[in-house]
């Protein structure tokens, strides 16, 4: 990846052309999760957790920072009373993410989660000669360091972070929440994060028991729902409908965070388009300030071929080299003989419709794009 500002703890490979970052970010942010978070399981279990590429692009766009973004004065000068500026210094208010599964989607965003909760992902001013984010001046007994490069945009931490992680259930939402307490156990977060029975207590100065807390709310635990959070974490929005009624929750809590100057990022496999889910109202929006990451693989390779299926799996799975091809291509050759739209959709990364669907294939994706 071709970066743009400071990379001062590690530095990307070359990637190709469409990795190209050309704007303002918070390096500082996947530097801190490269130092702080570590790998949840599997065979580099405990390991930092280091990017890949297309989940670094995606970080970096999160927190992109408008070149003309500037602080506060009062704020910068001490004034007690002053109020920093927050969600209005980003290019993007909020963040969509569709990817097949098994490609590190939750990882990700535990690490992500655990950024928001204690990181300086918040605009803090544009970097002097000798600017520095220094872990020690925030609790954190590291040692780490990280040098701004004159002109970088600099972070501050949240100081009361309240988090949210919805999913439509307690199974499901281990997708985030199980690498999130792994995260949260290791050597270098145990000191500033306690896993508790259903949410991750963040210690800090603040004694408050309804702030500095990660909080997990599905469709049957709505109770904290409304609370001005700083960040949420909406998994599997494809599932989120008007029957289950996640969408106005999904709704609610975007509302809770938007009213902090808090922002979020929603993961999801690709959706069902006749179900009208958020994951849908989302990649449809025609907003300008959502990031949305999506790369399907060529239109002209056929998931129900096999050949052409391997193929399909190579391109979607190229920038995530844990996943196991073999075992992604038996199960889903199994799903095929039953649901062969829920195969393309889960694995082939793909827009489609339902088995059983009364629209036929394709057209909605022709009137998408009518004029």
């Amino acid at each position: 990846m071709t970066c743009a500002g400071a990379w001062r703890s590690f530095r990307m490979p070359p990637a190709v052309d469409r990795y190209v970052v050309d704007f303002p970010t918070l390096w500082v942010v996947p530097a801190w999760i490269e130092r702080h978070c570590l790998i949840p399981d599997g065979f580099r279990k405990g390991r930092p957790f280091r990017m890949y590429d297309w989940q670094l692009w995606i970080t970096a766009n999160h927190y992109r920072v408008r070149p003309q973004a500037r602080q506060d004065e009062a704020f910068l000068t001490g004034d007690p009373d002053a109020i920093p500026i927050r969600s209005e210094a980003f290019h993007f208010r909020r963040s969509q993410v569709i990817a097949p599964q098994k490609t590190g989607k939750g990882p990700w965003s535990a690490a992500l989660v655990c950024a928001e909760a204690l990181a300086p992902v918040l605009f803090f001013d544009w970097a002097g000669d000798d600017d520095r984010f220094v872990c020690a001046d925030h609790g954190c007994g590291c040692g780490w360091v990280y040098r701004y490069r004159p002109g970088e945009p600099m972070g501050m931490p949240w100081p009361t972070p309240l988090i949210q992680l919805l999913a439509t259930s307690e199974d499901q939402v281990d997708n985030v929440y199980r690498p999130l307490q792994a995260m949260a156990r290791g050597a270098r977060l145990r000191d500033r994060m306690k896993v508790r029975e259903g949410f991750i207590r963040l210690l800090g100065e603040d004694g408050d028991p309804d702030l500095n807390r990660i909080d997990v709310v599905t469709s049957s635990a709505q109770s904290r729902l409304g609370n001005p959070i700083t960040f949420c974490l909406q998994d599997e929005t494809q599932l989120y409908n008007a029957t289950n009624k996640l969408i106005k929750v999904a709704e609610t809590m975007r509302r809770g965070a938007a009213a902090m100057g808090g922002r979020s990022v929603e993961t999801t496999n690709c959706f069902n388009p006749a179900e009208n889910s958020v994951a849908q109202r989302t990649f449809e929006s025609t907003r300008r300030d959502i990031f949305k990451f999506y790369e399907p693989p060529p239109p002209e390779l056929k998931y129900r071929l096999k050949a052409d299926r391997a193929r399909i799996h190579a391109f979607n799975y190229a920038g995530s080299p844990h996943a196991d091809r073999h075992g992604i291509e038996a199960e889903a050759a199994e799903l095929m003989e039953t649901d062969p739209p829920q195969a393309e959709r889960f694995y082939g990364n793909r827009i489609v419709y339902a088995a059983g669907s009364w629209l036929p294939d394709g057209l909605w994706e022709s009137r998408k794009a009518a004029p």
